[in-house]
């Protein structure tokens, strides 16, 4: 059993700070001005034109990822913006429930998003409201992945089990940072409740079985093998990219950090 100590979340959630950027959220009002919620982004139906960043920000961002990895399957590219919003969102719950021992309210609608900036500038809370760690999964999962993949799914046809795959892998790789971070900063009992943590959400249908038990590699692929240059995933599921008869490449982190280990730059 882990124990949680209860520590009042600040206004601008300074503790995440240590951790890194993936897992600091901005908290209240961008100095760029207003942006669009994420409860826009995951709407079905584009709200203005898909130039618009605020109008539709989800395909403004999709678009934008397939610019810089220079991809033209705009499935791919929905692949990697997804993986990279889920990272995010497994970040900060999980190292605020770490940290903390509570999560913030992020409330798809409170929650504002700049789809053409990178992490940790890109997300920005309204208001910071506490929530027990108990409502981690109602948080990401139910708040943010389900209607994120919902959309996904209606606008660019992304097969349902990648998109699980994705959230999987988003969430095992942010266990593991905070297992990095906990074992360079002497804190063995955050890496415990991290992985504690970590194994109550992998227990919902929607999450269990998207990784091998025993590899802790992905059962789906994440499509980046197909970016121009792109190779393997760390916990890709092939062990050379589809249609090579070639020997394996070595396993490669995409550019963009939607994958393991949190690296890279923002697309």
């Amino acid at each position: 059993m882990v124990l949680l100590l209860f520590v009042d979340l600040d206004p601008e959630l300074a503790a995440l700070t240590p951790l890194g950027g993936f897992f600091v959220l901005r908290t209240g009002v961008p100095p760029r001005g207003p942006l669009p919620t994420l409860a826009r982004a995951y709407a079905r139906a584009p709200v203005t034109s898909h130039h618009d960043v605020y109008g539709d920000p989800l395909t403004f961002r999709v678009r934008k990822v397939a610019k810089n990895l220079r991809v033209s399957e705009t499935r791919v590219a929905a692949s990697v913006a997804h993986q990279a919003l889920a990272a995010r969102l497994w970040s900060v719950t999980l190292g605020a429930a770490v940290l903390y021992g509570r999560v913030p309210d992020l409330d798809p609608r409170s929650l504002h998003w700049d789809p053409d900036g990178g992490a940790p500038d890109e997300l920005w809370l309204a208001e910071v409201r506490a929530l027990p760690v108990t409502a981690i999964d109602e948080v990401v999962r139910e708040g943010h992945l389900v209607p994120l993949a919902a959309a996904l799914r209606a606008r660019y046809a992304v097969s349902p089990r990648l998109l699980r795959g994705n959230a999987g892998s988003a969430l095992a790789a942010t266990v593991r940072q905070l297992g990095r971070w906990a074992h360079a900063n002497d804190r063995p009992e955050a890496a415990d409740r991290a992985r504690a943590l970590g194994a109550g959400l992998f227990a919902h249908p929607d999450l269990s079985g998207t990784l091998d038990a025993a590899t802790l590699r992905r059962r789906s692929c994440c499509l980046y093998y197909r970016v121009p240059g792109g190779g393997l995933c760390g916990d890709c599921c092939f062990d050379r990219p589809p249609g090579r008869r070639t020997d394996p490449e070595p396993r490669a982190l995409p550019q963009e950090p939607h994958l393991g280990d949190h690296e890279g730059h923002q697309p």
